[in-house]
């Protein structure tokens, strides 16, 4: 494919310096690209105006929403959508594929031993007190099995390039990963909005997602030859209802709250207008504190009194398994090469982001000296919050980090500040590189692993923000997977 320079260019389109998805170098747009850079090439302003107000309004008309806080009073709002598609080659696709099922692979090797033999532990690859003094480790659960094997049924990892273009992981999202019904509503839209565009290019479906997770869960039930699975929310004030809503639809099983179950003789059961009918398979999005309030959080209204007893009992599955939060700590995150290794004997296909463990004196007086030039994370932290980017900062931030990092350095990570790449997104402007992420979304069930042919690219919308996380402005893309 050769791309023709008197027709392929974005005018004014100036990539900044970072790797850009769309151009090798000013006025240079990648083969993969071409078609597509025609295409906005002969739009007007207007036009674009015109199909971009088209998506919003379908967003808005199909309450494809996210609250911006986590609580009732949090407002809720339509998810930013950007129009123009982050294009990704199946020969590059292949790769982060096999590294992110060798990547979950290897983190559900990880999470039964530590909650059993402990051999990563014991073997001294790992501080013990890293992992058993965690605030996601869930020590209530040693030694119980898994329905078989399984628990990580579905995890979100976070990708990122570098300025050389290389992907790298910079987190992994086992607790209770969101995201995965703007891929598919992305999907929908642009095909809605922009239907051209689907003419130019052979891309992979990602509308099957629901089915695929609801064919995962059902291989999770502990011994029914058809389980009744249902998608247990926190309710309509939770960031992420939306996706609930979505996918218990899609799915075709009832969203329920912690008021409509029960437990009664180890098992879980629904009140329905029929009577009770036993439960097989949660698909969770509520935290393990809020799941039982006899063995977690006593205050919790979200959960299922006992619900952990019928857990431990093997009477239910719970998707993801109690106690995955462990993985999602970034300071165990940095032991992924270590883990990879360990349980399979393998090279990690993605790497890591280098990073900084602060609670190892030497890596805490490199943080400390350069505090100006990383990114400093709270192990727990999330949704781009309690962070601190060194070259945005004020001085005053950086030294109200410095005393944090004094204060409680087992509790952050440091990271260098990565020239994430970008990708042309629509501005009141016109087209303008902005960075991005990308979140890939795997399944595994009884005896496979699968990896949605593409994800959620997450865009940092203000001009030149590394944050793409919608709580902190970011927005969306409609991922493509090329086939061919």
């Amino acid at each position: 494919m050769t791309a023709d320079p008197r027709t392929n260019a974005v005018p004014q389109y100036a990539p900044d310096g970072f790797w850009d998805e769309m151009f090798a170098r000013p006025g240079e747009v990648r083969p993969h690209y071409a078609r597509l850079a025609r295409r906005l090439a002969t739009l007007a302003a207007p036009d674009v105006a015109k199909r971009q107000r088209a998506a919003e309004l379908s967003f808005q008309a199909q309450g494809i929403t996210f609250a911006v806080n986590q609580d009732a009073s949090g407002p809720e709002k339509t998810m930013p959508f950007d129009l123009v598609p982050r294009i990704v080659l199946a020969d590059e696709w292949a790769r982060i594929e096999r590294g992110l099922q060798q990547r979950v692979r290897a983190l559900n090797l990880f999470l039964h031993d530590i909650y059993h033999d402990q051999k990563i532990l014991r073997a001294g690859l790992i501080p013990s007190e890293l992992v058993l003094a965690a605030r996601g480790y869930r020590r209530e659960f040693r030694g119980v099995d898994v329905p078989l094997g399984v628990y990580t049924h579905v995890v979100g990892s976070d990708l990122v390039r570098d300025g050389q273009g290389t992907w790298f992981v910079l987190e992994d999202n086992l607790r209770v990963p969101s995201g995965v019904s703007y891929v598919v509503e992305n999907r929908r839209v642009l095909k809605r909005v922009w239907p051209q565009l689907f003419t130019d290019y052979r891309v992979r479906p990602v509308e099957g997602y629901p089915q695929d997770l609801l064919e995962v869960l059902r291989s999770a039930a502990p011994g029914s030859d058809d389980p009744t699975v249902v998608l247990l929310t926190p309710g309509v004030h939770n960031s992420a209802f939306f996706e609930h809503a979505f996918l218990a639809k899609s799915m075709g099983i009832d969203l329920v709250q912690g008021s409509d179950l029960f437990v009664d003789d180890a098992s879980v059961y629904m009140r329905t207008t029929r009577g009770r009918r036993r439960v097989d398979v949660i698909y969770r999005r509520v935290d393990d504190d809020f799941l039982d309030p006899l063995t977690f959080r006593p205050d919790s209204a979200l959960g299922v009194p006992g619900l952990m007893s019928a857990y431990s009992a093997g009477n239910i599955t719970l998707a993801n398994a109690v106690g995955t939060g462990i993985a999602d700590d970034k300071a165990v995150y940095s032991y992924m090469p270590e883990i990879v290794k360990f349980y399979l004997g393998e090279e990690p296909i993605l790497k890591n982001v280098p990073t900084w463990r602060c609670r190892e004196p030497k890596d805490l007086a490199y943080v400390l000296d350069n505090l100006g030039e990383l990114v400093v994370k709270e192990v727990h932290g999330s949704g781009g919050y309690g962070m601190l980017i060194g070259p945005a900062a004020t001085k005053a931030t950086i030294e109200a980090f410095r005393d944090k990092l004094k204060r409680d350095p087992e509790g952050f990570i440091a990271q260098p500040t990565l020239a994430l790449s970008t990708c042309p997104t629509c501005t009141e402007a016109g087209l303008a590189p902005r960075h991005v992420d990308l979140r890939p979304f795997v399944l595994t069930g009884s005896n496979h692993v699968t990896v949605v042919p593409g994800g959620l690219t997450r865009v940092a919308l203000k001009e030149g923000s590394l944050v793409v996380n919608s709580s902190q402005g970011g927005g969306t893309k409609d991922t493509w997977i090329l086939d061919e």
